[in-house]
């Protein structure tokens, strides 16, 4: 072969080996690159975010009378049905009333005779003072004078013991003295009762509204009126609750803070508060125990969902975002409490940046992501927000911690 020919096959493959290793050199970084993970986000927006309280109450009646009776009787008569609603003043009970209606006659007749006593006495008064000094003297004007006061305070008693009477004759019908619902008669027709006695004849009880109270740590009490004073909680004028009854069904009603007890359990460390709630229906009784979340105001807050991390042992909650290099950066955030499956975080994370709520599986720091933006249903499950998978469906995952490319 001759050497120019050489030559030139030797240079021809120098240059086809020097292409190769430069091609090879610039595909290896790209071999050695570690694959994009997919993972669910949501993305973060600061909102107004209701303040709850879960505490443990009982329901107290609103207004509750003991009926007893004020004038010595026999009952003649039932005027109610048990469990009917009542006005303030309808009849009770009705006792014999004929002893009174004969003292109301007695003191009619006294009456009369003192207001028939009185011109006489006046006449006499009038006729001393005339004559004084000329057949009537000192003493005889004294003593008509007496006659005429005691003549007045005769008939002032009268009016005051017909009054009286005419009062307690009144008092043998028995009546509600308050709005309400009336309980099982105690007594029967025919029974004697008196004034003052223990036992009460039945019992009459307010429902509408009806009181909660509510036993609270002091130390929530504190921390609700420091965020009050620093201006982190809108407090409502009125309350929204949801209160858990004993059997399991939920009352939802809105009421208003009554009052709180001015002292603190030495036992407890708690406070009792008093809600009132409107009870239109009835549905919940004096004595019930109850469970209620409380609707106390608003804060602005991020809510981040409880499946994208959890807590530590100090407190804080790890989660992960996705950084500004599309890498997943982990994060510690304080948290205010709970709402709706979300924590309620007041810093820490910023607007439109997103949080990893599915994928966390084996996922570190500073590992690439592809994040797909996800909705959490009620029952806990994200979802694609957009169909991603080839027959149109979306792809719903129930562990917290599953990659959403498994």
């Amino acid at each position: 072969m001759k050497p120019i020919i050489r030559l030139w096959i030797w240079i021809s493959v120098s240059a086809l080996l020097a292409l190769t290793s430069n091609v090879m050199a610039q595909d290896a970084p790209l071999k050695n690159k570690p694959p994009s993970q997919r993972v669910g986000v949501v993305t973060m927006k600061l909102q107004s975010v209701p303040i709850t309280a879960e505490l443990p109450g009982r329901a107290v009646a609103y207004e509750k009378a003991d009926i007893r009776p004020r004038v010595n009787g026999i009952i003649m008569e039932k005027l109610y049905q048990a469990g009917a609603e009542l006005k303030k003043g309808d009849p009770l009970f009705r006792l014999d009333d004929s002893s009174y209606q004969a003292t109301v006659a007695s003191d009619e007749a006294t009456l009369v005779e003192a207001q028939a006593n009185l011109p006489v006495k006046q006449s006499a008064y009038n006729r001393a003072k005339k004559l004084e000094g000329s057949g009537y003297t000192t003493a005889d004007v004294d003593s008509a004078k007496y006659n005429l006061a005691s003549a007045k305070a005769t008939l002032l008693s009268a009016e005051a013991a017909l009054k009286y009477a005419k009062i307690q004759l009144g008092w043998t019908t028995i009546v509600s003295p308050i709005e309400g619902v009336a309980d099982v008669s105690s007594v029967s027709i025919g029974d004697l009762v008196s004034s003052g006695q223990s036992d009460s004849l039945t019992t009459v009880t307010t429902l509408d509204p009806i009181f909660i109270d509510m036993v609270a740590p002091i130390e929530d009490m504190l921390n609700f009126r420091n965020q009050i004073k620093q201006g982190s909680i809108q407090p409502g004028k009125k309350v929204s609750a949801q209160l858990q009854l004993d059997d399991g069904d939920t009352f939802e009603g809105s009421g208003a803070l009554v009052t709180y007890s001015p002292t603190v359990s030495t036992s407890t460390g708690s406070v009792t508060v008093r809600f009132k709630f409107d009870n239109p229906d009835h549905i919940i009784l004096p004595g019930m125990f109850v469970r209620g979340t409380l609707m106390l105001g608003s804060q602005q807050a991020f809510l981040i969902p409880q499946r994208a991390g959890s807590h530590e042992a100090d407190g804080s909650l790890s989660i992960f975002v996705i950084g500004s290099d599309g890498k997943s950066k982990k994060v510690s955030l304080k948290t205010y409490g709970s709402y709706q499956n979300n924590w309620i975080v007041r810093s820490g994370v910023s607007a439109n940046e997103q949080v990893i709520v599915d994928g966390q599986k084996n996922l570190s720091e500073g590992v690439p992501v592809t994040p797909v933006e996800v909705t959490i249903n009620s029952n806990g499950t994200t979802q694609d927000t957009a169909p991603s998978q080839p027959n149109g469906m979306t792809k719903i995952s129930n562990d917290p911690q599953t990659s959403l490319s498994e």
